[in-house]
Protein backbone atom coordinates (compact mmCIF):
# COMPACT_ATOMS: atom_id res chain seq x y z
CA UNK A 1 0.00 0.00 0.00
CA UNK A 2 1.64 3.41 -1.47
CA UNK A 3 2.31 5.72 1.56
CA UNK A 4 -0.87 8.08 2.55
CA UNK A 5 -0.11 11.60 2.54
CA UNK A 6 -1.90 14.14 4.60
CA UNK A 7 -2.67 17.19 1.87
CA UNK A 8 -5.16 19.60 3.24
CA UNK A 9 -5.51 20.64 -0.49
CA UNK A 10 -7.08 17.18 -1.65
CA UNK A 11 -9.74 16.60 1.33
CA UNK A 12 -13.12 18.14 0.91
CA UNK A 13 -15.05 20.53 3.91
CA UNK A 14 -15.80 17.59 6.93
CA UNK A 15 -19.15 19.07 6.63
CA UNK A 16 -19.74 16.78 3.78
CA UNK A 17 -20.51 13.55 3.45
CA UNK A 18 -17.98 12.02 1.31
CA UNK A 19 -15.91 12.31 -1.77
CA UNK A 20 -16.02 11.99 -5.08
CA UNK A 21 -16.07 8.38 -6.65
CA UNK A 22 -12.58 6.98 -7.03
CA UNK A 23 -11.50 6.64 -10.62
CA UNK A 24 -9.73 3.51 -10.48
CA UNK A 25 -11.07 0.93 -11.34
CA UNK A 26 -10.92 -3.05 -10.07
CA UNK A 27 -10.09 -4.18 -6.33
CA UNK A 28 -7.52 -1.50 -5.20
CA UNK A 29 -6.08 1.16 -2.89
CA UNK A 30 -8.27 4.13 -3.08
CA UNK A 31 -6.25 7.08 -1.69
CA UNK A 32 -8.64 9.56 -1.56
CA UNK A 33 -10.73 7.72 1.21
CA UNK A 34 -7.44 6.71 2.51
CA UNK A 35 -7.19 10.33 2.61
CA UNK A 36 -9.77 11.90 3.63
CA UNK A 37 -9.90 9.46 6.72
CA UNK A 38 -6.60 9.89 7.82
CA UNK A 39 -7.04 13.54 7.12
CA UNK A 40 -10.02 13.41 9.70
CA UNK A 41 -7.76 12.49 12.38
CA UNK A 42 -5.28 14.79 11.68
CA UNK A 43 -7.34 17.81 10.96
CA UNK A 44 -10.40 17.70 13.25
CA UNK A 45 -9.58 15.04 15.74
CA UNK A 46 -7.56 16.39 19.02
CA UNK A 47 -5.97 13.99 21.60
CA UNK A 48 -7.55 14.30 25.31
CA UNK A 49 -5.09 13.38 27.74
CA UNK A 50 -2.24 14.20 29.32
CA UNK A 51 0.46 16.53 27.63
CA UNK A 52 -1.02 16.18 24.32
CA UNK A 53 -4.51 17.51 25.23
CA UNK A 54 -6.41 19.60 23.14
CA UNK A 55 -3.57 19.12 20.50
CA UNK A 56 -3.90 17.91 17.01
CA UNK A 57 -4.05 13.85 16.50
CA UNK A 58 -1.52 13.90 14.07
CA UNK A 59 -1.15 9.74 13.37
CA UNK A 60 2.19 8.40 13.86
CA UNK A 61 3.73 6.93 10.37
CA UNK A 62 2.45 3.25 11.28
CA UNK A 63 -1.25 4.72 12.89
CA UNK A 64 -1.64 5.99 9.01
CA UNK A 65 0.14 3.60 7.27
CA UNK A 66 -0.20 -0.01 8.51
CA UNK A 67 -4.08 0.41 9.95
CA UNK A 68 -6.21 3.61 9.15
CA UNK A 69 -5.04 4.00 5.72
CA UNK A 70 -5.37 0.41 4.46
CA UNK A 71 -8.48 -0.31 6.72
CA UNK A 72 -10.28 2.55 5.28
CA UNK A 73 -9.02 2.93 1.86
CA UNK A 74 -9.15 -0.72 0.47
CA UNK A 75 -11.94 -1.31 -1.55
CA UNK A 76 -13.88 -4.28 -3.67
CA UNK A 77 -16.72 -4.05 -6.07
CA UNK A 78 -19.85 -4.82 -4.79
CA UNK A 79 -22.41 -6.41 -7.24
CA UNK A 80 -25.28 -6.42 -4.52
CA UNK A 81 -24.75 -2.92 -4.36
CA UNK A 82 -23.29 -1.81 -7.75
CA UNK A 83 -20.46 0.42 -6.10
CA UNK A 84 -17.06 0.08 -4.40
CA UNK A 85 -17.54 -0.65 -1.28
CA UNK A 86 -14.66 -0.92 1.86
CA UNK A 87 -13.19 -4.50 1.71
CA UNK A 88 -12.97 -5.10 5.04
CA UNK A 89 -16.00 -5.31 7.13
CA UNK A 90 -13.76 -6.52 10.11
CA UNK A 91 -10.65 -5.96 11.97
CA UNK A 92 -8.57 -6.97 14.70
CA UNK A 93 -6.07 -5.06 16.50
CA UNK A 94 -4.10 -6.67 19.16
CA UNK A 95 -0.80 -4.83 20.71
CA UNK A 96 0.33 -4.26 23.60
CA UNK A 97 -1.12 -2.16 26.35
CA UNK A 98 -0.99 1.68 26.58
CA UNK A 99 0.24 1.83 22.34
CA UNK A 100 -3.09 4.30 22.04
CA UNK A 101 -5.64 1.44 20.98
CA UNK A 102 -8.52 3.39 23.37
CA UNK A 103 -8.07 7.02 21.24
CA UNK A 104 -7.82 5.04 18.03
CA UNK A 105 -11.10 3.37 17.84
CA UNK A 106 -12.49 6.52 19.59
CA UNK A 107 -11.45 8.41 16.33
CA UNK A 108 -12.91 5.80 14.13
CA UNK A 109 -16.19 5.56 16.12
CA UNK A 110 -16.49 9.47 15.16
CA UNK A 111 -15.63 9.27 11.57
CA UNK A 112 -18.11 6.13 11.02
CA UNK A 113 -20.81 8.19 13.29
CA UNK A 114 -20.97 11.44 11.07
CA UNK A 115 -18.14 11.07 8.28
CA UNK A 116 -18.66 7.89 6.49
CA UNK A 117 -21.25 9.00 4.20
CA UNK A 118 -24.23 6.55 5.93
CA UNK A 119 -27.58 8.01 6.64
CA UNK A 120 -28.63 6.46 10.32
CA UNK A 121 -25.72 5.31 10.98
CA UNK A 122 -26.03 2.86 14.24
CA UNK A 123 -22.27 3.06 15.99
CA UNK A 124 -21.67 0.29 18.93
CA UNK A 125 -19.24 0.81 21.55
CA UNK A 126 -19.41 -3.22 22.24
CA UNK A 127 -17.65 -4.74 25.58
CA UNK A 128 -17.99 -6.96 28.45
CA UNK A 129 -19.92 -5.05 30.52
CA UNK A 130 -21.04 -1.19 30.47
CA UNK A 131 -18.06 0.12 32.21
CA UNK A 132 -15.34 -1.17 29.84
CA UNK A 133 -17.57 -0.38 26.56
CA UNK A 134 -17.74 3.20 28.26
CA UNK A 135 -13.59 3.71 27.95
CA UNK A 136 -13.73 4.43 24.43
CA UNK A 137 -17.02 6.20 24.43
CA UNK A 138 -15.65 8.48 27.14
CA UNK A 139 -12.47 9.40 24.61
CA UNK A 140 -14.42 10.18 22.22
CA UNK A 141 -17.06 12.56 24.21
CA UNK A 142 -14.29 14.18 25.32
CA UNK A 143 -12.96 14.47 21.83
CA UNK A 144 -15.99 16.20 20.97
CA UNK A 145 -15.59 18.43 23.76
CA UNK A 146 -12.34 19.97 22.97
CA UNK A 147 -12.15 19.48 19.26
CA UNK A 148 -13.12 23.24 17.83
CA UNK A 149 -14.58 21.65 14.82
CA UNK A 150 -16.44 18.62 16.20
CA UNK A 151 -17.64 21.29 18.47
CA UNK A 152 -18.98 23.74 16.56
CA UNK A 153 -20.59 21.09 13.69
CA UNK A 154 -24.33 21.77 13.64
CA UNK A 155 -26.55 18.95 14.67
CA UNK A 156 -23.55 16.68 16.89
CA UNK A 157 -24.80 16.52 20.20
CA UNK A 158 -23.53 14.59 23.68
CA UNK A 159 -25.81 13.12 25.69
CA UNK A 160 -23.94 12.33 28.35
CA UNK A 161 -26.69 10.18 30.75
CA UNK A 162 -27.73 8.19 28.11
CA UNK A 163 -24.29 7.88 27.03
CA UNK A 164 -24.96 8.81 23.44
CA UNK A 165 -23.48 10.66 21.10
CA UNK A 166 -25.67 11.82 17.99
CA UNK A 167 -25.58 13.36 14.95
CA UNK A 168 -28.83 15.05 14.19
CA UNK A 169 -27.54 16.35 10.71
CA UNK A 170 -27.60 12.47 9.11
CA UNK A 171 -30.06 10.87 12.18
CA UNK A 172 -27.05 9.02 13.45
CA UNK A 173 -25.89 7.76 17.10
CA UNK A 174 -23.03 6.44 18.73
CA UNK A 175 -23.51 4.13 22.15
CA UNK A 176 -22.50 1.86 24.50
CA UNK A 177 -23.50 -2.03 24.58
CA UNK A 178 -22.82 -4.31 27.10
CA UNK A 179 -22.99 -8.29 26.92
CA UNK A 180 -25.66 -7.63 29.40
CA UNK A 181 -27.94 -6.13 26.49
CA UNK A 182 -27.93 -9.07 24.15
CA UNK A 183 -31.76 -9.56 24.55
CA UNK A 184 -32.14 -6.70 22.18
CA UNK A 185 -32.10 -7.85 18.82
CA UNK A 186 -33.52 -4.71 17.34
CA UNK A 187 -29.94 -2.98 16.12
CA UNK A 188 -28.89 -2.49 13.17
CA UNK A 189 -25.04 -1.39 13.59
CA UNK A 190 -22.83 0.59 10.77
CA UNK A 191 -19.97 0.03 13.09
CA UNK A 192 -19.14 -1.61 16.24
CA UNK A 193 -15.87 -0.52 18.44
CA UNK A 194 -15.10 -3.29 20.47
CA UNK A 195 -12.68 -3.39 23.17
CA UNK A 196 -10.42 -5.56 25.22
CA UNK A 197 -11.60 -9.04 23.41
CA UNK A 198 -10.05 -11.26 26.03
CA UNK A 199 -12.70 -9.90 28.57
CA UNK A 200 -15.76 -11.51 27.01
CA UNK A 201 -16.50 -14.77 28.34
CA UNK A 202 -17.35 -16.47 25.50
CA UNK A 203 -18.66 -15.18 21.88
CA UNK A 204 -22.35 -14.71 22.64
CA UNK A 205 -21.74 -10.67 22.21
CA UNK A 206 -19.09 -10.97 19.08
CA UNK A 207 -21.34 -13.24 17.16
CA UNK A 208 -24.69 -11.43 17.75
CA UNK A 209 -23.16 -7.86 16.56
CA UNK A 210 -21.47 -9.83 13.80
CA UNK A 211 -24.68 -11.22 12.23
CA UNK A 212 -27.00 -7.93 12.83
CA UNK A 213 -24.49 -6.15 10.58
CA UNK A 214 -26.04 -7.41 7.08
CA UNK A 215 -28.15 -4.94 6.32
CA UNK A 216 -25.67 -1.97 5.79
CA UNK A 217 -23.55 -1.63 2.50
CA UNK A 218 -20.12 -0.69 4.24
CA UNK A 219 -20.54 -2.16 7.65
CA UNK A 220 -17.19 -2.28 10.28
CA UNK A 221 -16.44 -4.07 13.28
CA UNK A 222 -13.35 -3.52 14.82
CA UNK A 223 -11.55 -4.74 17.64
CA UNK A 224 -8.86 -4.31 19.67
CA UNK A 225 -7.32 -6.22 22.36
CA UNK A 226 -3.91 -7.31 24.03
CA UNK A 227 -2.83 -10.61 24.25
CA UNK A 228 -4.55 -12.97 26.57
CA UNK A 229 -3.39 -15.94 28.74
CA UNK A 230 -6.17 -18.73 28.37
CA UNK A 231 -5.54 -20.83 25.23
CA UNK A 232 -8.98 -21.76 25.60
CA UNK A 233 -10.73 -18.70 25.47
CA UNK A 234 -12.64 -16.75 22.67
CA UNK A 235 -10.21 -14.48 22.12
CA UNK A 236 -7.58 -16.86 21.68
CA UNK A 237 -9.57 -18.60 18.83
CA UNK A 238 -10.32 -15.21 16.85
CA UNK A 239 -6.57 -14.36 17.43
CA UNK A 240 -5.47 -17.78 16.41
CA UNK A 241 -8.11 -16.82 12.92
CA UNK A 242 -6.68 -13.64 12.41
CA UNK A 243 -2.95 -14.72 12.69
CA UNK A 244 -3.99 -17.32 9.75
CA UNK A 245 -4.96 -14.34 7.57
CA UNK A 246 -1.84 -11.82 8.59
CA UNK A 247 0.47 -14.93 7.14
CA UNK A 248 -2.67 -15.18 4.14
CA UNK A 249 -4.84 -12.59 3.52
CA UNK A 250 -6.80 -14.09 1.20
CA UNK A 251 -8.33 -16.65 3.84
CA UNK A 252 -10.38 -14.07 4.67
CA UNK A 253 -10.13 -11.26 2.82
CA UNK A 254 -13.13 -9.15 4.56
CA UNK A 255 -10.41 -8.94 7.39
CA UNK A 256 -8.19 -6.34 8.15
CA UNK A 257 -5.37 -7.51 10.78
CA UNK A 258 -2.78 -5.80 12.71
CA UNK A 259 -0.93 -8.41 15.54
CA UNK A 260 2.33 -7.54 17.27
CA UNK A 261 2.81 -10.19 19.05
CA UNK A 262 7.02 -10.08 20.86
CA UNK A 263 7.84 -13.75 20.14
CA UNK A 264 7.59 -15.87 22.47
CA UNK A 265 11.23 -17.51 22.10
CA UNK A 266 12.72 -13.94 22.32
CA UNK A 267 14.35 -12.09 25.29
CA UNK A 268 11.03 -10.10 27.23
CA UNK A 269 14.01 -8.24 28.82
CA UNK A 270 15.65 -6.60 25.52
CA UNK A 271 15.47 -3.29 24.40
CA UNK A 272 15.90 -4.14 21.14
CA UNK A 273 12.63 -6.54 21.19
CA UNK A 274 10.39 -4.00 22.59
CA UNK A 275 9.85 -2.00 19.64
CA UNK A 276 7.84 -4.81 17.90
CA UNK A 277 4.89 -5.33 20.27
CA UNK A 278 5.02 -1.24 21.53
CA UNK A 279 4.86 0.78 17.85
CA UNK A 280 4.22 4.19 19.92
CA UNK A 281 7.89 3.21 22.23
CA UNK A 282 9.73 6.13 21.86
CA UNK A 283 6.70 8.75 20.45
CA UNK A 284 3.67 8.82 23.40
CA UNK A 285 4.69 5.58 24.72
CA UNK A 286 7.53 6.40 27.29
CA UNK A 287 10.82 4.26 27.28
CA UNK A 288 11.68 5.27 30.65
CA UNK A 289 8.44 3.68 31.95
CA UNK A 290 9.08 0.23 30.13
CA UNK A 291 12.63 -0.18 31.37
CA UNK A 292 11.43 0.60 35.09
CA UNK A 293 8.40 -2.00 34.55
CA UNK A 294 11.30 -4.80 32.91
CA UNK A 295 13.31 -4.16 35.85
CA UNK A 296 10.11 -5.00 38.29
CA UNK A 297 9.55 -8.31 36.25
CA UNK A 298 13.23 -9.04 36.61
CA UNK A 299 13.54 -9.08 40.00
CA UNK A 300 9.85 -10.11 40.93
CA UNK A 301 9.32 -13.34 38.84
CA UNK A 302 5.63 -13.26 40.06
CA UNK A 303 5.10 -9.98 37.48
CA UNK A 304 6.85 -11.47 34.45
CA UNK A 305 3.73 -13.27 33.02
CA UNK A 306 2.09 -9.90 33.17
CA UNK A 307 4.87 -8.03 31.63
CA UNK A 308 5.13 -10.36 29.25
CA UNK A 309 1.09 -10.53 28.31
CA UNK A 310 0.74 -6.68 28.89
CA UNK A 311 3.81 -5.53 27.33
CA UNK A 312 5.64 -7.72 24.93
CA UNK A 313 1.80 -8.72 24.12
CA UNK A 314 2.59 -12.37 24.12
CA UNK A 315 -0.37 -15.12 24.60
CA UNK A 316 1.42 -17.11 28.17
CA UNK A 317 -0.43 -20.49 28.66
CA UNK A 318 -0.88 -19.11 32.16
CA UNK A 319 -0.57 -15.14 34.50
CA UNK A 320 0.60 -16.92 37.54
CA UNK A 321 3.92 -18.51 36.72
CA UNK A 322 5.88 -18.40 39.84
CA UNK A 323 9.73 -18.03 39.45
CA UNK A 324 11.47 -17.21 36.67
CA UNK A 325 13.91 -19.57 35.74
CA UNK A 326 16.30 -17.01 34.49
CA UNK A 327 16.16 -15.67 38.52
CA UNK A 328 16.42 -19.88 39.74
CA UNK A 329 19.60 -20.11 37.23
CA UNK A 330 20.99 -16.85 39.37
CA UNK A 331 21.52 -18.95 42.59
CA UNK A 332 22.89 -22.11 41.22
CA UNK A 333 26.10 -22.01 42.95
CA UNK A 334 28.67 -24.65 42.13
CA UNK A 335 27.35 -27.96 40.28
CA UNK A 336 27.67 -30.49 42.44
CA UNK A 337 27.09 -33.96 40.45
CA UNK A 338 26.10 -36.02 42.81
CA UNK A 339 23.19 -35.00 46.07
CA UNK A 340 26.02 -35.55 48.74
CA UNK A 341 29.05 -33.94 46.44
CA UNK A 342 29.97 -31.05 49.02
CA UNK A 343 28.14 -32.30 52.03
CA UNK A 344 31.14 -32.50 54.17
CA UNK A 345 32.00 -28.76 54.41
CA UNK A 346 28.05 -28.64 55.55
CA UNK A 347 28.53 -31.00 58.13
CA UNK A 348 27.28 -30.43 61.90
CA UNK A 349 25.37 -27.28 60.44
CA UNK A 350 22.03 -26.77 62.49
CA UNK A 351 19.64 -27.14 59.42
CA UNK A 352 15.97 -26.60 59.08
CA UNK A 353 13.48 -29.33 57.03
CA UNK A 354 10.46 -29.61 54.40
CA UNK A 355 8.89 -32.83 53.68
CA UNK A 356 6.14 -33.46 51.34
CA UNK A 357 5.08 -37.10 51.09
CA UNK A 358 2.55 -36.81 48.24
CA UNK A 359 0.99 -40.19 47.41
CA UNK A 360 2.36 -43.45 48.22
CA UNK A 361 2.43 -43.77 44.09
CA UNK A 362 4.66 -40.47 43.55
CA UNK A 363 7.05 -38.90 44.33
CA UNK A 364 8.09 -37.87 48.09
CA UNK A 365 10.79 -34.84 48.42
CA UNK A 366 13.00 -33.80 51.41
CA UNK A 367 14.54 -30.66 51.57
CA UNK A 368 17.28 -29.77 54.08
CA UNK A 369 17.88 -26.23 54.35
CA UNK A 370 21.14 -25.07 55.44
CA UNK A 371 20.90 -21.41 56.61
CA UNK A 372 23.27 -18.19 55.44
CA UNK A 373 26.07 -17.87 57.91
CA UNK A 374 27.50 -14.49 57.43
CA UNK A 375 28.79 -13.31 53.56
CA UNK A 376 27.75 -17.03 52.89
CA UNK A 377 24.54 -17.90 51.09
CA UNK A 378 22.25 -20.68 51.99
CA UNK A 379 21.91 -23.88 50.78
CA UNK A 380 18.60 -26.62 49.76
CA UNK A 381 19.64 -30.09 49.47
CA UNK A 382 17.11 -32.31 47.93
CA UNK A 383 16.53 -36.21 48.47
CA UNK A 384 13.33 -37.59 46.32
CA UNK A 385 11.92 -40.90 46.10
CA UNK A 386 10.04 -42.65 43.55
CA UNK A 387 8.02 -45.72 43.89
CA UNK A 388 9.94 -47.94 40.98
CA UNK A 389 6.89 -48.46 38.67
CA UNK A 390 6.00 -45.07 38.72
CA UNK A 391 9.43 -44.33 36.99
CA UNK A 392 7.97 -45.14 33.24
CA UNK A 393 5.54 -42.04 33.54
CA UNK A 394 8.22 -39.36 34.76
CA UNK A 395 10.46 -40.43 32.60
CA UNK A 396 8.25 -39.86 29.85
CA UNK A 397 7.19 -36.36 31.39
CA UNK A 398 11.41 -35.56 31.70
CA UNK A 399 12.60 -36.61 27.87
CA UNK A 400 13.64 -39.43 29.80
CA UNK A 401 15.79 -37.70 31.96
CA UNK A 402 14.18 -39.30 35.05
CA UNK A 403 16.44 -42.31 34.43
CA UNK A 404 19.45 -40.69 34.48
CA UNK A 405 18.60 -38.55 37.92
CA UNK A 406 18.37 -42.88 39.38
CA UNK A 407 22.41 -43.04 37.82
CA UNK A 408 23.18 -40.13 39.47
CA UNK A 409 21.43 -40.84 43.04
CA UNK A 410 19.44 -37.55 42.51
CA UNK A 411 16.58 -39.62 42.71
CA UNK A 412 16.19 -42.71 44.65
CA UNK A 413 13.82 -45.76 43.36
CA UNK A 414 12.00 -48.01 46.02
CA UNK A 415 10.64 -51.45 44.77
CA UNK A 416 7.06 -51.50 43.49
CA UNK A 417 4.18 -49.54 42.84
CA UNK A 418 4.07 -47.76 46.19
CA UNK A 419 6.89 -46.09 48.66
CA UNK A 420 6.71 -48.34 52.04
CA UNK A 421 6.93 -45.17 54.42
CA UNK A 422 8.33 -47.49 57.24
CA UNK A 423 12.13 -48.18 55.00
CA UNK A 424 11.54 -44.31 53.45
CA UNK A 425 11.69 -42.98 57.10
CA UNK A 426 14.79 -45.09 58.02
CA UNK A 427 16.38 -43.57 55.25
CA UNK A 428 15.08 -40.19 56.03
CA UNK A 429 17.28 -40.77 59.57
CA UNK A 430 20.06 -41.48 57.65
CA UNK A 431 19.96 -38.53 55.04
CA UNK A 432 19.70 -36.29 58.20
CA UNK A 433 22.52 -38.03 60.69
CA UNK A 434 25.41 -35.28 58.97
CA UNK A 435 22.95 -32.72 60.70
CA UNK A 436 21.90 -30.94 63.64
CA UNK A 437 18.54 -31.02 62.81
CA UNK A 438 16.17 -28.23 64.41
CA UNK A 439 12.77 -28.77 62.61
CA UNK A 440 11.10 -30.66 60.14
CA UNK A 441 7.99 -29.69 59.08
CA UNK A 442 5.43 -31.34 56.91
CA UNK A 443 2.32 -31.77 54.75
CA UNK A 444 -0.15 -32.06 57.57
CA UNK A 445 -2.88 -33.81 55.07
CA UNK A 446 -0.40 -36.51 54.42
CA UNK A 447 2.04 -37.09 56.90
CA UNK A 448 0.92 -38.49 60.14
CA UNK A 449 2.35 -41.98 59.77
CA UNK A 450 5.47 -40.35 58.68
CA UNK A 451 5.53 -38.29 61.75
CA UNK A 452 5.08 -40.75 64.43
CA UNK A 453 7.23 -43.16 62.67
CA UNK A 454 9.94 -40.43 62.40
CA UNK A 455 9.37 -39.59 66.48
CA UNK A 456 9.77 -43.28 67.38
CA UNK A 457 13.17 -43.12 65.45
CA UNK A 458 14.75 -39.61 66.26
CA UNK A 459 13.42 -39.28 69.99
CA UNK A 460 12.18 -35.55 70.99
CA UNK A 461 15.74 -34.13 70.19
CA UNK A 462 13.81 -33.00 66.93
CA UNK A 463 10.72 -30.74 66.55
CA UNK A 464 8.66 -32.64 63.92
CA UNK A 465 5.58 -29.69 62.72
CA UNK A 466 3.04 -30.29 60.66
CA UNK A 467 1.85 -27.52 58.17
CA UNK A 468 -1.71 -27.00 56.20
CA UNK A 469 -1.11 -26.64 52.35
CA UNK A 470 -3.62 -23.78 52.35
CA UNK A 471 -2.96 -20.20 51.48
CA UNK A 472 -2.46 -19.20 55.03
CA UNK A 473 -0.14 -22.25 55.68
CA UNK A 474 2.53 -21.62 52.25
CA UNK A 475 2.01 -17.74 51.62
CA UNK A 476 4.97 -16.87 54.34
CA UNK A 477 7.16 -20.27 53.11
CA UNK A 478 6.40 -19.24 49.29
CA UNK A 479 7.67 -15.43 49.79
CA UNK A 480 10.51 -15.98 51.94
CA UNK A 481 11.85 -18.57 49.57
CA UNK A 482 11.20 -15.65 46.60
CA UNK A 483 13.20 -13.23 49.60
CA UNK A 484 16.29 -15.24 49.50
CA UNK A 485 15.76 -16.24 45.25
CA UNK A 486 15.97 -12.30 44.62
CA UNK A 487 18.52 -11.41 47.00
CA UNK A 488 20.48 -14.35 46.14
CA UNK A 489 20.70 -16.18 49.10
CA UNK A 490 20.77 -19.70 48.82
CA UNK A 491 22.35 -22.09 45.82
CA UNK A 492 20.32 -25.03 44.58
CA UNK A 493 23.80 -26.87 43.29
CA UNK A 494 21.90 -27.60 39.89
CA UNK A 495 19.89 -30.40 41.59
CA UNK A 496 17.87 -32.02 38.37
CA UNK A 497 14.85 -32.61 40.29
CA UNK A 498 14.44 -29.71 42.10
CA UNK A 499 14.81 -28.24 38.19
CA UNK A 500 11.99 -29.72 36.94
CA UNK A 501 9.60 -28.69 40.12
CA UNK A 502 11.29 -25.34 39.98
CA UNK A 503 10.16 -25.05 36.19
CA UNK A 504 6.56 -26.83 36.37
CA UNK A 505 5.33 -24.36 39.67
CA UNK A 506 2.73 -22.42 39.40
CA UNK A 507 0.95 -19.90 42.37
CA UNK A 508 -3.15 -19.56 42.60
CA UNK A 509 -3.88 -16.70 44.54
CA UNK A 510 -7.35 -16.26 47.03
CA UNK A 511 -10.13 -14.98 45.49
CA UNK A 512 -10.85 -12.74 48.39
CA UNK A 513 -7.35 -11.98 49.24
CA UNK A 514 -4.70 -12.07 45.91
CA UNK A 515 -1.94 -11.19 48.68
CA UNK A 516 -2.52 -14.99 49.49
CA UNK A 517 -1.05 -17.67 47.45
CA UNK A 518 -0.08 -21.25 47.35
CA UNK A 519 2.02 -23.56 44.83
CA UNK A 520 -0.15 -25.78 42.44
CA UNK A 521 0.86 -27.67 39.19
CA UNK A 522 -0.16 -26.12 36.28
CA UNK A 523 -3.86 -26.89 34.92
CA UNK A 524 -3.74 -29.00 31.60
CA UNK A 525 -0.26 -30.29 32.98
CA UNK A 526 0.20 -34.27 32.81
CA UNK A 527 0.42 -36.23 36.23
CA UNK A 528 3.87 -36.83 35.97
CA UNK A 529 4.44 -33.08 36.58
CA UNK A 530 6.09 -32.43 39.73
CA UNK A 531 6.62 -29.49 42.18
CA UNK A 532 7.53 -31.11 45.16
CA UNK A 533 10.85 -30.02 45.68
CA UNK A 534 9.15 -26.36 45.77
CA UNK A 535 7.09 -27.24 48.31
CA UNK A 536 9.30 -28.94 50.49
CA UNK A 537 12.04 -25.77 49.83
CA UNK A 538 9.48 -23.10 50.91
CA UNK A 539 8.46 -24.95 54.49
CA UNK A 540 11.80 -25.64 55.08
CA UNK A 541 12.99 -21.56 54.56
CA UNK A 542 9.72 -20.54 56.35
CA UNK A 543 10.92 -22.81 59.19
CA UNK A 544 13.53 -21.12 59.20
CA UNK A 545 11.72 -17.87 58.82
CA UNK A 546 9.56 -18.00 61.26
CA UNK A 547 11.20 -19.84 64.39
CA UNK A 548 14.66 -19.76 63.70
CA UNK A 549 14.92 -15.88 63.55
CA UNK A 550 11.67 -14.13 64.85
CA UNK A 551 10.36 -14.28 68.57
CA UNK A 552 8.43 -16.27 69.52
CA UNK A 553 5.37 -13.46 70.09
CA UNK A 554 5.66 -13.03 66.54
CA UNK A 555 5.44 -17.46 65.19
CA UNK A 556 1.62 -17.10 65.54
CA UNK A 557 0.90 -14.33 63.44
CA UNK A 558 2.30 -15.90 60.40
CA UNK A 559 0.06 -19.09 60.76
CA UNK A 560 2.97 -21.39 59.44
CA UNK A 561 3.75 -24.38 61.17
CA UNK A 562 0.71 -25.04 63.26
Amino acid sequence: MPAVECDAASIERFDHPWLPVCTERGDHFCAPRATRACGFFDQVLVHTKGRFARAPFILTDWQRNQIVGPLMGNVTWSTEHKRYVRRYRMGWLELARKNGKSELLAGIALYLLAFDGEEGAEIYGAAKDRDQARVIWDVASRMVQLSPKLNSREGLRIRSHERRIVDLRTGSIYAVLARDALGNLGLNPSGIVFDEVIAQPDGQLWEAMRTAMGARTEPLMIAATTAGNDPTSFAAGEHATCVKVAEDPERERHRFVFIRNMPIDADPFDEANWPYPNPALGDFLSVQALRDEAAEAKNDPSKENSWRQFRCNQWVSQSTRWMSMNLYRDVTGDLWPRVDWGLDLLRGREVWCGLDLSAKQDLTSLCVFVPPKGEQPGHCLWWHWLPEEALPALDTATAHKATQWVRQGFLRLMPGGVIDYAELCNQIVDVLKPFRVREIVYDKWSGEAVRQQLERLMGKRVAIIPNEPTYIGMTVPMRELMNLTVEKEWHHHGNPVATFCFDSVEVKRAVDNPDLLKPVKPERSPNSVRIDAVVTAALAVGAWHVRGQQPPKSRQAYGFGG
